[in-house]
């Protein structure tokens, strides 16, 4: 009888509200134990949570460690005199207190497990933390079952232009993750261009790397009820996800304006939605609401299971990405407007991951400045909504290359 094979993942979180990487990380672990890896999940969510048919084991915080009580100092010393004493510890060591606290905890928990035991051990960071990385670096014995899995560019200077952010201590964060790339067996991107311009800066990753899209995943929104603003009758595009500062919404609100000024009808029967948590476009994009009540952005987050069914009902979902001359990055809301078998209006720049997935002959991508293109795309994505109110996106390759059955395939290959 053939043995499972066994995974052991260090995750940061799985509360899927907390953010869209995190979507997409319990997404991957759903789908690992539906294709019959044994799973073990050791998350540092700081509360109790499951997974379905997977072993989660909440981490908690070490609050008794030198570093733990050194990050406190450092907070209430803030909060007293304004003063932050952790930027001389990042910027001589890279991290801070709390982060390094965090490390050696998870490098603790995961050390209470064996190699031998497991065919592989995952690691998944969060936002601009990778910690659980951190941790595995301290134990050597682990390195020839590791798989690092890197979702956006790290250290943050080494996101494309126009982001130009340098965090302290950036040199011993490069060094780190040198180290990493260099002991790690398999580095695990979610997207091909993510690992070419990773691999640009971190020649060790070439010749290890997976490429693991983020993953249609079950998702239960049979009981889930849907807000007022959101109507089943209309013609509605949606845009699901925080507008970052270079995620600018204008291109796709000018479009729709001049889209109801071509069909004055559509005022009625149209919507445009935006959710997510506030912004700096909030201010244009209220100015614009009370010039088009057709028009809704949600006041703040939006509970996942609920935009994650307003995607399947929307007549068109939108993916709106950064103003850059490149997007490596794969978004985590690619994987559900795929699922949701609708058009997609992707607005990003000429290199971008998503527009390299959809293709060359796809009719609904553009660069920020196309705008009168953008409006003959709603205006013809209406009048065929109006003959038939479910028009399909009809891509058999994309879901079958973001299935359960492509993950095993490629994990399954990695470990010979």
């Amino acid at each position: 009888m053939q043995t499972k094979t066994k995974i052991l993942i260090a995750v940061e979180s799985i509360d899927v509200d907390d953010s869209s990487g995190t979507k997409g990380r319990v997404a991957l672990i759903k789908n690992m134990a539906e294709v019959g890896y044994d799973v073990t999940v050791l998350h540092y969510t700081q509360k109790e949570m499951s997974i379905e048919g997977v072993h989660c084991i909440s981490v908690k915080e070490n609050r008794y460690s030198r570093h733990f009580l050194l990050s406190r100092i450092q907070r209430y010393i803030y909060r007293w005199f304004k003063h932050n004493i952790g930027v001389r510890q990042e910027r001589k060591h890279g991290f801070s207190y709390t982060w390094v606290n965090d490390a050696r905890t998870i490098a603790k928990a995961i050390n209470s497990y064996h190699p031998d035991d497991f065919d592989m051990l995952w690691t998944f960071g969060k936002g601009t933390s990778f910690r659980m990385h951190a941790g595995v670096l301290r134990l050597p014995k682990w390195y020839h079952k590791w798989y690092a899995y890197i979702h956006d560019p790290y250290p943050q200077q080494l996101y494309p232009r126009p982001y130009n952010y340098v965090p302290e201590g950036y040199k011993k964060k490069r060094y780190f993750f040198r180290e990493m790339t260099q002991v790690a067996k398999k580095i695990v991107f979610p997207s091909l261009l993510l690992k070419d311009w990773m691999q640009s800066y971190f020649v060790d990753i070439n010749g290890k790397e997976l490429i693991i899209p983020h993953q249609i995943a079950e998702v239960s929104i049979a009981e889930t009820t849907l807000p007022t603003y959101f109507s089943f009758s209309k013609f509605t595009i949606l845009h699901a996800g925080n507008l970052l500062d270079l995620r600018d919404p204008k291109p796709l609100v000018i479009a729709f304006a001049n889209f109801c000024k071509l069909h004055p009808e559509a005022k009625e029967n149209s919507t445009l939605i935006f959710l997510g948590k506030p912004s700096i476009f909030d201010n244009y994009l209220q100015s614009e609401i009370k010039k088009n009540t057709a028009i809704y952005a949600s006041k703040d987050y939006v509970p996942f299971e609920q935009v994650y069914k307003m995607q399947q009902e929307a007549s068109v979902n939108v993916i709106l990405e950064a103003s850059s001359e490149i997007s490596p990055f794969l978004p985590g809301k690619f994987a559900h407007c795929v699922a949701a078998n609708k058009p997609i209006l992707l607005i990003g720049p000429y290199y971008s991951e998503s527009k390299r997935l959809l293709g060359e002959d796809y009719l609904y991508k553009f660069e920020f400045d196309q705008i009168d293109a953008l409006t003959q795309a709603i205006s013809t994505l209406y009048a065929k909504w109006k003959t038939d109110k479910s028009i399909p996106l009809n891509r058999p390759d994309l879901e079958a290359y973001l299935s359960e059955s492509y993950l095993k395939k490629i994990v399954d290959q990695s470990i010979k």
